[in-house]
């Protein structure tokens, strides 16, 4: 026989009344109790579903975006220079004789040390004695040009007393001509005469001219040559006097890079010149701030519990190791107890501004080149757009995309993966 499924039917008792009640009021509780929990926890649960990640509070920092005043300025150590620190060198080869010590007080004009050079000295003695030989033929040309102008004078008035006879001649000739005393041929021949001397007059005239210009030339040759030997002797003797070397200004023997009685070459290294009198500070700034360093920016100056007020002196033109070295200068009295090398802290203002949106600066300027920021709200971190104005060291300038109050993630955006929406958990 093939088998059924009678074996397998049971007999269902009808549940009471009150058991079914009970299930449906166990259940409708239920569903209650659901629908509480779901709609207390909803807020959550959408920032969740709308987000992109979650990310821990403790791992950012978040400041809060207000107005205020914005100082910009560029702080760091600085170490004290003398404005005026003359290195001086040798103007001659020779032997060096020192008259001071490292660390001595000098005045201006005070004779520091002194080389001995018998070359230049062989060259002074031979040059003077060229320069004498020089003037005295100036002199000999001198005395030979009044000669030849005196000959060539003299040929010039015996030819005009010349021409004077030759003219009385014919005068008196022509007055015999005229009372019939002489013959006409006669007074032809004291025209004649007259003519031959008129000529050897005007080139005697001509002669006395050319001999003046040609010694003029020669004269102012001579001259000249004895002119420029003096100015080579003159040459030679400042060299010498360089051989004594003087202090430029009154001030403090610094480095001395030669001993006593120490040979050196010409444009060696001596010594150097530290003028008290003129210190600055010396600062080195990132190449960032370097455009916009000028000198007569306010700055301040402090060390050892003071503060003095200063100005930028100068900038360097250059950048060395991604600095720019900047000096400023005292405003005011120079402070006592300075002394070179001392380490002091320095503060350049770059710009004051009052009553701007601000917040304080964090990676969120760099990592998103500052034109984004996160916004925290209500547990969620939103990505915005934003504009950057002027940055401090401190704080940066908001020009857009925030207000007052805004709370904004400034550091520990990179957990963010860029996203739009991010859950952060307390």
């Amino acid at each position: 026989m093939i088998r059924d499924t009678s074996a397998q039917d049971r007999v269902l008792t009808p549940q009471p009344l009150w058991q079914r009640r009970k299930t449906v009021f166990i259940a409708a509780a239920g569903g209650l109790a659901m629908a509480g929990l779901l709609a207390w926890g909803w807020p959550a649960l959408s920032r969740g579903l709308s987000s992109q990640s979650s990310v821990s509070l403790g791992r950012l920092a978040v400041a809060e975006v207000a107005r205020g005043p914005l100082t910009r300025d560029v702080a760091g150590d600085g170490k004290v220079v003398a404005a005026v620190s003359p290195t001086l060198y040798a103007g001659s080869a020779g032997t060096v004789t020192l008259a001071i010590q490292a660390g001595d007080q000098v005045k201006r004009g005070q004779e520091l040390a002194r080389i001995a050079s018998p070359d230049l000295s062989a060259r002074l003695a031979q040059e003077r004695s060229n320069a004498d030989a020089l003037q005295s033929e100036a002199l000999r040309a001198e005395a030979d040009a009044r000669q030849q102008r005196a000959m060539a004078q003299g040929q010039l008035d015996t030819a005009a007393i010349a021409y004077k006879t030759a003219q009385n001649e014919l005068a008196r000739q022509t007055q015999a001509f005229e009372a019939g005393a002489t013959a006409r041929a006669q007074v032809d021949q004291a025209r004649d005469a007259v003519d031959r001397a008129q000529v050897a007059l005007k080139q005697a005239k001509e002669l006395l001219n050319l001999k003046d210009d040609a010694m003029h030339f020669e004269l102012q040759a001579k001259r000249q040559a004895f002119e420029r030997q003096q100015l080579m002797v003159k040459d030679i003797v400042r060299q010498s006097d360089e051989l004594t070397v003087r202090s430029p200004v009154d001030g403090q023997v610094g480095q001395l890079f030669i001993s006593d009685r120490m040979s050196v070459a010409k444009d060696a290294k001596l010594l150097t010149v530290i003028d008290l009198s003129q210190l600055e500070v010396q600062m080195q700034v990132a190449e960032s701030f370097a455009r916009e360093l000028q000198p007569g920016m306010p700055g301040e100056i402090s060390g050892n519990g003071q503060r003095w007020k200063g100005k930028v002196s100068s900038v360097s033109p250059e950048v060395v190791n991604n600095e720019v070295a900047a000096r400023l200068r005292f405003d005011g009295a120079l402070p006592e107890q300075l002394r070179q090398n001392q380490r002091l802290s320095v503060r350049v203002l770059l710009d004051q501004r009052d009553n701007v949106l601000t917040v304080a600066r964090g990676s969120f300027v760099d990592d998103g080149g500052g034109r984004v920021a996160y916004v925290l709200h209500d547990g969620v971190a939103e990505k915005r757009a934003i504009k950057l104005g002027a940055q401090s060291l401190a704080k940066v300038e908001i020009l857009e995309g925030l207000k007052p109050g805004d709370q904004v993630v400034i550091s520990g955006t990179d957990n963010f993966r860029g996203a739009e929406r991010v859950v952060v958990s307390p």
